[in-house]
């Protein structure tokens, strides 16, 4: 591991041949980051899509996360401990590697993750779908708190790696979709989550030190387009329209789209091309 301006770095083989791939190709390439539950594999389908289109995909994981969804539901441990700062850390470390500024696209924590990311300036444009909240953002709709409560109702989870029974992974992912298209999203994609990042968000308007924050001034910020899922009870339009309202104080452009009957696995169920394609448009636009 090579020390950087975050700490020692926790960059992995896979990544390392990613960043290498993307300056290796003079293309812009696009960091995609994924929240909790699911892995990077998650945006595969996504990285082809923009490659295609001429970018080039970079898909990070979270510190440590295991390969494959087999390999993390037989050692849900280790995800355990992971905190809002050491992800976003581990992101602006990938990026500050990347010859060219790139897109940031991140879906639930992980659109948390873009904004605080382009709060720090490091990304030419960033599309967020589905974020989970930050410091300001204040409706705390039932439907978000019932999806939260397979963490928050026991406090001892703020340490652990928690995973969803297929019941709440329908409520919190795949209540947009049939029986059958949601058991094989679990299937296919679900894995334990760190419990640590809910509670943080959680608090985060009741701690000014949060590190669910996000800096909606910097006028480096970019370009920033927000996808809500009509549908979604983990982040309803409540919770993602007041993101939108806080990052509209910022110069650059801030937009917001509602995608009518999708919920919170809109990235991964079976219409998640029309979200890429949204994403995309927004992308070609500024990069």
């Amino acid at each position: 591991m090579t020390s950087t301006a975050t700490g020692t770095s926790t960059i992995d083989e896979h990544e390392a041949k990613e960043i290498e791939r993307a300056n290796g190709s003079g293309r812009t390439p696009v960091v995609f980051v994924h929240g909790l539950w699911l892995l990077a594999s998650s945006w595969d389908r996504w990285a082809t899509v923009f490659d295609e289109a001429g970018y080039s995909a970079v898909s990070p994981g979270w510190p440590d996360d295991p390969e494959t969804v087999q390999e993390a539901n037989v050692h849900p441990n280790a995800f355990a401990g992971k905190s809002i700062a050491d992800v976003a850390n581990h992101v602006d470390d990938v990026i500050r590697r990347l010859d060219k500024k790139p897109a940031v696209i991140g879906h639930s924590f992980g659109g948390l993750l873009a904004q605080i990311i382009a709060g720090r300036g490091l990304a030419a444009v960033t599309v967020a779908i589905d974020p989970a909240p930050f410091r300001g953002v204040l409706p705390l709709p039932i439907s978000a708190l019932r999806s939260a409560s397979p963490v928050l109702a026991n406090p001892g989870n703020r340490n652990r790696a928690v995973p969803l029974t297929f019941e709440q992974f329908r409520y919190g992912f795949a209540n947009a979709v049939s029986e059958e298209e949601a058991k094989e999203l679990y299937e296919t994609y679900a894995v334990p989550g760190s419990g640590k990042p809910v509670f943080q968000a959680a608090a985060a308007n009741l701690n000014p030190w949060s590190e669910a924050k996000v800096d909606t001034k910097n006028p480096e910020r970019g370009p920033l387009l927000i996808i809500s899922g009509e549908k979604d009870h983990t982040v309803p339009w409540a919770v993602a329209d007041s993101s939108y309202k806080r990052q509209q104080g910022n110069p650059g452009v801030t937009e917001i789209v509602e995608i009518k009957g999708r919920g919170h696995a809109l990235t991964i169920d079976s219409g998640w091309r029309e979200v890429a394609d949204t994403a995309l448009g927004f992308v070609q636009r500024f990069a």
